[in-house]
């Protein structure tokens, strides 16, 4: 992998990255510099979390996923990786009726703020998605995510938090992944944008989805080709400089293949956004007067 240009590696806790394997992990990073990058707590599958996690109404449940989770955090700290993302897929609701929705956003983000404040000084990250395996989920939108951050960073106490917030850390922050915001009908540029905007893009997760429908997490560029340009083009306006993670599901091909097509993938994607006109797009911006249809133009010569 790393001949395509992979450095880094995501990994759930503990079913795929734990203590006991964490020496592989390492010795991968020796000898082929991908190290951890992230690694989430793996709370979604389990029997005891049918009616949610870290904001489950069972206590027995919800005590469960917060120990996950800090454990998690301190494994973090043992291997290094940049933060702890969690994705709260099982953690939502089925009928709108009847669901007290202030006792479960509570539940979920005291749970989490008092995880990190038993170890504190961890970063964590949230990934909204709109639905599956939650009929809604907890955390369904982009805009849901960052109220979500808020919250959390509201509600930390400990002096170690409370101070690299002072100092203008953001505590929680966000992997938005492109196929859960193309579930929510959301504009994928104009989305990571948002979360950018507060300092809080903390990780990007890559793959492709039509809007709406299940969750694909196709090969990057199969659906909404466009989009994703954009998006790269305008974390390339912004200066991101942090990872991008694919997240996908393979169809009918070796696991192998498709980190090579995603890599070329998002290479050719660079490439043609950088021979793009830059100049004269901006000016098409912000003389958009005197630039009319010029925009469409040029991106339709871009495909030559």
């Amino acid at each position: 992998w790393a001949k395509w240009g992979v450095r880094g590696i995501e990994a759930h806790y503990p079913l795929e990255a734990n203590e006991e394997n964490l020496h592989l992990y390492k010795r991968l990073e020796r000898e082929a510099g991908i190290r951890l990058t992230n690694v989430g707590p793996f709370i979604f599958y389990d029997k005891a979390f049918e009616f949610g996690s870290l904001s489950s109404p069972i206590e027995s449940s919800r005590r469960k996923a917060r120990d996950i989770l800090v454990r998690n955090l301190r494994f973090i700290q043992a291997c290094g990786a940049d933060h702890c993302c969690i994705w709260p897929g099982i953690d939502g609701y089925t009928y709108g009726l009847g669901t007290v929705f202030y006792a479960m956003w509570d539940r979920f983000e005291e749970a989490v703020a008092s995880a990190m404040d038993e170890v504190p000084g961890v970063r964590v990250a949230i990934e909204p998605k709109p639905y599956e395996p939650a009929p809604n989920n907890i955390y369904r939108t982009t805009a849901d995510g960052l109220l979500c951050c808020h919250d959390i960073e509201a509600r930390l106490k400990h002096p170690d938090n409370r101070r690299l917030l002072a100092d203008g850390h953001a505590m929680v922050v966000m992997q938005p992944e492109i196929g859960h915001v193309c579930m929510g009908f959301e504009d994928v540029p104009y989305a990571f944008a948002r979360v950018a905007r507060e300092g809080r893009l903390g990780n990007t997760h890559w793959n492709s989805q039509p809007l709406g429908n299940y969750d694909q997490d196709l090969n990057v560029g199969v659906v909404g080709w466009e989009g994703a340009e954009a998006l790269l083009y305008t974390l390339k306006m912004i200066g991101y400089q942090g990872y991008f993670c694919f997240d996908i599901n393979p169809e009918r091909m070796p696991v192998e293949r498709a980190i090579e097509i995603n890599c070329r993938v998002l290479r050719i994607m660079n490439d043609r956004i950088n021979r793009l006109p830059h100049e004269r797009i901006l000016e098409c911006y912000f003389e958009p007067d005197t630039h009319r249809g010029e925009l469409e133009l040029i991106l339709a010569e871009a495909r030559k």
